[in-house]
Parts: structure tokens; sequence; C-alpha cells
């Protein structure tokens, strides 16, 4: 690179540019709903509430890209969504309701996606040594240190992978010659989708870019599912021909009124005269151009150290051999062990994730009188827990410490963590079920009591420098209900 600083690249001595991938859980509920119900794959799913008859008002959570397709969309009314998109389960008892023309419908169930946002979170923080994690479904990751823009010569990734500008085809109907070369870069952003895919069974879309506004678009540019890599040199080219709303920080009324002034593109936005936008703007206008051309020098600031540990592993077909689960459990525990011992972790609650066909996850969990390092415990209590999945058929476990502090020479003794009459390790707070039966055992849902401002989601852990906290900073492109959305 002979030392020159490359378009959307942070300044400084000649430094390669960062590498940022943003993560992004496709209709997160809705994918979390099709992991305990298989047979929703494909199938239109809206997650929201006030749908079941006598109930009040309601909204949307989240509705799946089949749902999307009738026109409902998320912070919807449930009264429209309905209408677009009858419930699948009126059809049998109404004539007027087609079959092939209605959807499902599932109440939001919080506890749950938190668990599955938990597992997806591990991943990140295990593939990246900086996480921000912006809210249940969105982070993210820093992955400078882990590889590099370097290019490789190959295929182009695959059938899910775009490098911007160089696909063909680009948003405006224009085309540019396919490069075939991939970067390193390309190949790790696609190791954590897949460990995302194999490991908890949601699709997530990433984007990888030289920072972090660049890398936000580039996730939402191919959805669902999609892998957008935008090299250092291809920044401007790539935000060029957007419409201006994909610039973060531009919502629907910051649209009209830049259209008022003929900004219709970002690559309109990045030439407009800055004096004009801080006139119209405020400070947010010049920082906006900037954004259009693909200058954005924000560090990715971690939003603290992880609240747990964990490592899970799935089994090739579901099993109820005792020996396989209990060797399983072992590698696993050590796993964990060593993890948060090299991460400097002591932990106070160790706790074991049992997972039965299809999607029936079970957790239990058992507290210690303060915080440890001790790896022989985590193998003994998690195998302690086990005993009650003993006969049961498993198609995944895991193994998870949590309660972590990362304080040197506060680690507690054993004395009061004492056994049982049969010789188990155990203390006064008895085991407890973490997340209840999900699917046949029915989870427990949050359909009843809550409001949608319980909802997670959102942007409210992104900074955004561009921002004078306007009602219509960038909102959520996947369609997920954010907590903005409600207020």
């Amino acid at each position: 690179m002979d030392g020159a600083t490359l378009p959307g690249a942070p300044d400084g001595n000649g430094d390669d540019p960062r590498i940022v991938c943003h993560v992004d859980m496709d209709c997160f509920y809705a994918s979390c709903e099709r992991l305990r119900e298989p047979a929703l794959a494909g199938e239109p799913v809206v997650v929201g509430m006030g749908y079941e008859p006598g109930e009040g008002h309601g909204a949307v959570a989240t509705a799946s890209y089949e749902a999307r397709e009738y026109g409902v969309e998320s912070a919807q009314p449930i009264s429209q969504a309905l209408d677009r998109l009858p419930r699948m389960g009126d059809a049998p008892d109404d004539p007027e309701v087609d079959p092939g023309d209605a959807g499902y419908y599932r109440p939001v169930d919080m506890e749950f996606y938190r668990a599955v946002a938990a597992s997806v979170k591990e991943i990140l923080h295990d593939c990246a040594d900086v996480v921000r994690e912006v809210s249940i479904d969105e982070a993210y990751l820093d992955v400078t240190d882990r590889t590099s823009w370097a290019v490789v010569d190959g295929d182009g990734g695959g059938p899910n992978v775009s490098r911007e500008p160089g696909r063909g085809t680009h948003p405006d109907g224009t085309t540019t010659d396919v490069d075939d070369r991939r970067t390193l870069a390309e190949g790790y952003a696609r190791h954590v989708k897949d460990r995302i895919a194999r490991e908890v069974g949601v699709p997530a879309s990433v984007g990888v870019a030289p920072n972090m506004s660049t890398a936000k678009i580039a996730s939402d540019h191919d959805k669902p599912d999609g892998l957008v890599v935008v090299r250092p040199d291809e920044v401007r080219e790539f935000l060029a021909p957007l419409p201006v709303e994909a610039i973060h920080g531009v919502g629907p009324v910051s649209a009209r009124e830049l259209a008022d002034m003929g900004v219709e593109t970002a690559g309109d936005l990045a030439t407009a005269d800055p004096a004009a936008l801080r006139e119209r703007f405020g400070k947010r206008g010049p920082a906006l151009g900037r954004r259009a051309r693909g200058e954005d020098d924000r560090e990715v600031e971690p939003t603290g150290r992880p609240k747990s540990l964990n490592r899970e592993s799935a089994f090739q077909s579901a099993t109820d051999g005792a020996d396989a689960k209990r060797e399983k459990v072992r590698a696993l525990a050590a796993d964990v062990a060593d993890r948060a011992r090299s991460r400097g972790a002591l932990y106070r609650t160790i706790g074991i994730k049992v997972v039965r066909p299809p999607f029936d996850v079970n957790t239990r969990e058992r507290s210690l009188p303060g915080p440890v390092d001790e790896p022989d415990l985590v193998e003994e209590v998690a195998l302690d827990l086990l005993t009650e999945f003993d006969d049961d058929e498993v198609r995944k476990l895991g193994v998870r410490v949590s309660k972590l502090s990362f304080a040197g020479g506060d680690q507690s003794s054993l004395d009061g963590w004492e056994r049982d009459g049969e010789g188990r390790a155990g203390s006064d707070a008895a085991s407890r079920p973490g997340l209840e039966r999900a699917g046949g055992g029915g989870g427990t849902r949050t359909g009843e009591g809550v409001t949608l401002r319980d909802f997670e989601g959102g942007a409210t852990g992104d900074p955004d420098p561009t921002s004078e906290q306007g009602a219509d900073d960038d909102a959520d492109r996947d369609g997920q209900a954010s907590l903005g959305d409600f207020e």
C-alpha cells in the first residue's frame, strides 16, 4: 500500500486499515421461532402481541421476509397485519381465509430470544477481541488482529458472498467487472457466519468494511443471510449509488429534506456543500457528508467484559447414550474452564444446556459460595446436573460459567461448598431451571402482561456522532422492532 491512506481507513502512521464486521441477525425473533419449530421454515411468520381473539391492541415485533411480502412490517398495528396476512390458525373455522395466503403468528418470548442471543454472542466474543453489542441481535466486531485485507486467488467466496463494487450490478443499474480475488477478511467473516449457523442455527448477515458505518450498510446490502465485503479502496465507489437513506443517521424526515436540496444518493450527499448541510441540519449535516464519503474513524468500543462463557457442541444425530453425553460434557467443561482461566475470569455459577429434538431447550445451573477458578469443579457440577437428562435423547449439549469477575486475588475458598448425603456437589441454592422447556414443553412467554417497551433491539448501543437524537435517526433496516419504534 506504500503507506498511503485508503478511503475509509483510520488515520495513523501508515497502519493497515481497520477491519470491522457488523453482524446483524436476520428477523431474529422469527428465526428463533423457526429454531424450535422447524416446520415454520419458509413460511410467513409474525411475532407480536394482540392477535388472539378478545385481546386488546398489539403490534408486530418482527415479521419474516415471507410475511413482509404481504405488507406486514415491524411496529405495525397487529390489526393491520391480520388484515394483510390472516392467521393460519383461523383457516379451519373461517372459509374466507385461504391457507395459501395465511401466516403463523407467535407471541413474544423474550426469555427464549435472550437465550439464543447469548449463544450467538458467545461466538462473537470468541471470534473477536473487541465486540460492541448494540442490541439483542446486532453487534460490531473489530477483527483487525485476527485477519487482514490481503487478497488471495479464489472464486469470490461462494454464492452468498458479495464484494462490492465488483459484484457486477449496482443499485442504480450500472455494472462493473467482477474481481475474482477474495480477501482473508472475507474468509474470516464467513467463518463467523458459519459458526453461528452451525452452532446456534439462526441466520446472520455480515458486513465487512474498514469502518463501522460502512460495515453496517454492507450487512444490510444483501439480506437475508448475506455477506458483503467492502475493501478499503472500494468504500467511496460502493456507497455512491446507494439511496441516501442507506447512510447511518439519515431517516425518512432527513431524506425528504435532503431531496428538497437535490440530494438523493450517497454520492450526492458526499459532494454536497458542507455549509449548506450545516445550515439545514446543524452539526449533523457535515458529519453526514463525511459518512457518505466513507469517512468514519470511530473505534469499536466494547460494551464491557462478557458476563458468561460457554461452549456448546451438537451430536451428528440425537443420542440417548449416557456415556456419549457424559464424555461430551467433560470435554466442554474442560474447554470452558480453560477459556475462563486464559481470560483471568472467576465464576460463581456453573450450568449446562441440554437441547432435545427438535429444539427443546433446557438449562440448569448451580451457584457457588463465591467466585472460583476450579476446572475440576466445573466438570463435577456439570456432570451432576446432567443426571436429570440421563434417559433423554439429546441433540446438543453445552456447559456455561457465569457471574464472572475479573479482579485478581478474589478467588473464594471452597469452605462451605458441601456435598449432600449422596456425595454430590451442592449448595444452599438448589439447581433451578434457567429457560423453561421450549417447544413441546411450552417456554414461558411474555405475551400476557408485557408492553412494547419490554422489547429489546434497536440501536441503543450504537454510537452515532452525527445524531442530535432526532426522531428519524437510523431506522432498524432489518425490520426488528426496536425500543425506539414504540416510544
